[in-house]
């Protein structure tokens, strides 16, 4: 996918995707539902198990992965086709935040938006590809295992001036606010359950900036945005 000319730009923005462009949560709902109906009740706890093991291990959600590991649970099970069609061919594009595109295209007058994720090498670039997200930011998609990890690449691909990073998880945002300082502008987007965890939302700082839903965004200027940052030192 496509990355910068290298020369650094005043202001680049990164959009993580599940549950703050993209409503996961919605996601998951729909494939509880049809894991239900395909292999029953139990079936469908016993693959959230086996997908939450997996997400342990791997840093990042695996629904492909944990379809795989159940089938090797349950050779038998043929209906587990049926669920990974479901998978492969779900309308992402139907569960995109009212707004999620039109907050793309807005901050876009002021510099580059770059899709920032983690996820697998398969299903990932599938739900981004789409759902839209892929073509409204001329494909600068990033998926790391741990993206938070990764600034320095993410830095060397898209240089910049400054950062803005929008993402629903809190424990992301202090990470990369503590390794870019106030270079970056991190904000909440308080949409699905890691956001809405009060225990979570306890045990980190709050961002620069918290809006209730994706669409916010669309009443911010950029000098609003460059000047709610949190002065303190970071990596430079």
């Amino acid at each position: 996918m496509n990355e910068g000319d290298h020369s650094p730009a005043r202001v680049v923005f990164l959009f993580d995707v599940d549950n703050t462009l993209v409503d996961n949560d919605g996601v998951a709902a729909d494939l509880q539902r049809h894991l239900a109906s395909e292999i029953g009740a139990e079936g469908a706890q016993e693959y959230w198990r086996i997908f939450e093991q997996l997400r342990t291990e791997l840093g990042y959600a695996d629904y492909l992965g944990a379809l795989q590991r159940y089938r090797a649970k349950h050779p038998h099970a043929q209906r587990l086709l049926c669920m990974s069609d479901f998978l492969i061919n779900y309308p992402f594009a139907e569960r995109l935040f009212p707004d999620a595109l039109k907050v793309i295209e807005h901050v876009q007058q002021w510099g580059p938006a770059v899709i920032l994720s983690d996820g697998d090498v398969v299903f990932q670039p599938l739900k981004i590809s789409r759902s839209g997200l892929a073509n409204a930011v001329s494909g600068r998609v990033l998926i790391y295992v741990h993206k938070e990890q990764e600034l320095d690449d993410v830095e060397q691909r898209y240089p910049a001036e400054h950062y803005v990073l929008v993402d629903d998880k809190l424990r992301i945002l202090a990470a990369v606010k503590e390794f870019w300082g106030s270079r970056v502008t991190t904000i909440f987007v308080r949409q699905g359950h890691y956001a809405a965890d009060p225990k979570i939302i306890a045990s980190y700082p709050p961002a620069d900036i918290s809006i209730e839903r994706i669409g916010d965004l669309l009443q911010y200027d950029l000098q609003r945005l460059l000047t709610s940052n949190v002065s303190m030192p970071g990596k430079s």
